[in-house]
């Protein structure tokens, strides 16, 4: 375990804590975990989550604003997404997902290719969903931590994959949290 290891997983837990309890301050406390995180994936060779980290950064700016003025220059509230919707973007992550896979087996000496691109490409689904406050985006963290927390201990990456078990219990806490905001409106 490295500083930058600690020191990444507590800026990326102070994020999604607050993510859990609706909080703009997320993003920019999200910003520099990932920042940390991308030096951090890069040492041990998992490049798609280096990628994800990237991905992150850029989302967390724009769920930062969409947060504060997304709905006509309003804040927008928690929303449920339509089915359709939710399967289309597991569908285009499986796709996304295989591809990518597939590139990093070829031509990286990445480890573990297949299931680390399954926690980027799910991680980008749930992040689109966070941005746009959809309740459902809490069910694909559920999914992303329960893959990512094995990947993460095979890599020695203990404190990391232990963050992971707790985001799986932040993703259950947020999940009754939006819930409860959403029959308040």
């Amino acid at each position: 375990m490295s500083l930058i290891e600690i020191a990444a997983s507590s800026t990326y837990a102070t994020s999604v804590w607050m993510a859990a309890r609706n909080n703009v301050h997320t993003w920019w406390i999200g910003i520099i975990g990932c920042l940390l995180y991308g030096w951090v994936f890069f040492s041990v060779q998992l490049y798609a989550d280096v990628t994800l980290q990237l991905f992150f950064i850029v989302s967390s700016i724009v769920g930062w604003v969409n947060w504060l003025s997304g709905n006509k220059g309003k804040a927008i509230h928690v929303r449920k997404t339509p089915i359709w919707v939710i399967a289309a973007f597991a569908l285009a992550a499986l796709c996304v997902s295989s591809c990518y896979a597939y590139l990093l087996h070829t031509f990286t000496d990445a480890w573990s290719p297949w299931v680390d691109s399954l926690v980027m490409t799910f991680s980008i689904m749930a992040q689109f969903m966070l941005m746009g406050r959809r309740l459902e985006n809490w069910y694909v963290w559920l999914l992303v931590n329960t893959i990512a927390i094995p990947l993460y201990a095979s890599r020695e990456l203990y404190l990391t994959a232990g963050l992971y078990l707790i985001f799986w219990c932040n993703a259950w806490y947020g999940l009754y949290q939006w819930r409860r905001e959403m029959k308040t409106l």
